[in-house]
């Protein structure tokens, strides 16, 4: 069994062990996603895995890939998602975050970005640099969730 097969099926069989004791039903999908897995969980109880702005699904993709990793101490990462609940929500945080630099072009003025977890400053970051005339920096701070400035360039 190569690598990619090893993990599929122990993000499926972690998957079903965490959630199947919950009596959620769910269907299991997997898929390449860049170094890793992208592990899909599809139901009627989508809402419910997902939770209040994705936290719920955040913490299942945690204890997911901590599982995996007792099992397997490199294991490549898991990401895990729901009815495409985070790519929905990448899409629309981009939008915001390009918005805000046009904005920044037109006035000058720099804009703070609501605050992101590292996963979502990397996304905006590499977005914003695709821009010219963009600069963006997040805060110091000893916070797991963090505010980007995107700032016009000097």
């Amino acid at each position: 069994m190569c690598e990619y097969e090893r993990l599929c099926r122990l993000a499926t069989d972690t998957a079903k062990a965490v959630l199947s004791p919950l009596g959620f039903q769910f269907a299991l999908t997997t898929e390449p996603y860049e170094d890793g897995v992208l592990l899909m969980i599809d139901g009627p109880d989508a809402g419910f895995i997902i939770g209040d702005e994705g936290d719920r699904l955040d913490d299942l993709q945690y204890l997911i890939n901590r599982l995996i990793q007792a099992e397997w101490e490199t294991a490549p990462r898991v990401r895990v998602d729901c009815d495409r609940y985070r790519e929905r929500a990448e899409t629309k945080l981009l939008r915001r975050a390009r918005s805000r630099a046009e904005r920044v072009l037109q006035t000058g003025k720099p804009i703070m970005m609501e605050r992101l977890n590292a996963y979502q400053r990397r996304l905006v970051h590499n977005a914003m640099a695709k821009i010219p005339g963009i600069v963006t920096q997040s805060e110091e701070s000893e916070s797991r969730f963090k505010r980007i400035t995107i700032s016009r360039a000097e």
